[in-house]
């Protein structure tokens, strides 16, 4: 994309040549192949199967806990889970949560006019992936109930 560097200028080559960045990012296209590859001998829908139950999991235990508001459908949902805590701002919860080894998103999530429609001034979202398992829900579950706990005051 140069033809000559000087301390005080430096030429380009006329187009497209001054438009090419340099070596292509060859290692990561190598990587991608490497990554899919192993989605695939998962296998896609074992892994869209795993999410939504774990989500399912999340969603219906944590829906019992009493000042909890769950966001979104109970029936057929990806890896998310999003609700709100109603004593204790998203990042509070996310703050605390991360003392128990758990690593949530809490904001508006680039959705303020849901957040303004809901009511909420911040949501906490939990994703989960084929790296997850069924205990780490009961470890998000048991980290809400003492979240709740510290924050509603009893």
């Amino acid at each position: 994309m140069i033809s000559s560097v000087e301390f005080f200028q430096s030429k380009w080559k006329p187009a497209p040549e001054r438009f090419e960045a340099g070596t292509p990012n060859v290692a990561d296209a190598i990587a991608l192949n490497a990554a899919m590859d192993y989605l695939d001998t998962l296998g896609r829908a074992r892994i869209a199967t795993h999410d939504h139950q774990l989500a399912l999991r999340a969603y219906e235990e944590l829906s019992g806990l009493p000042g909890i508001r769950i966001l979104g459908p109970k029936g057929p949902r990806g890896g998310l889970v999003s609700f709100a805590l109603k004593d204790a701002h998203a990042h509070d919860v996310v703050t605390f949560a991360d003392q128990d080894g758990i690593a949530l998103r809490g904001g508006h999530h680039c959705n303020q006019p849901l957040m303004k429609k809901l009511g909420l001034p911040s949501s906490v979202r939990a994703s989960f992936y084929v790296y997850n398992t069924p205990e780490e829900v009961d470890i998000l579950v048991g980290s809400m109930r003492k979240i709740l706990k510290f924050f509603s005051g009893s």
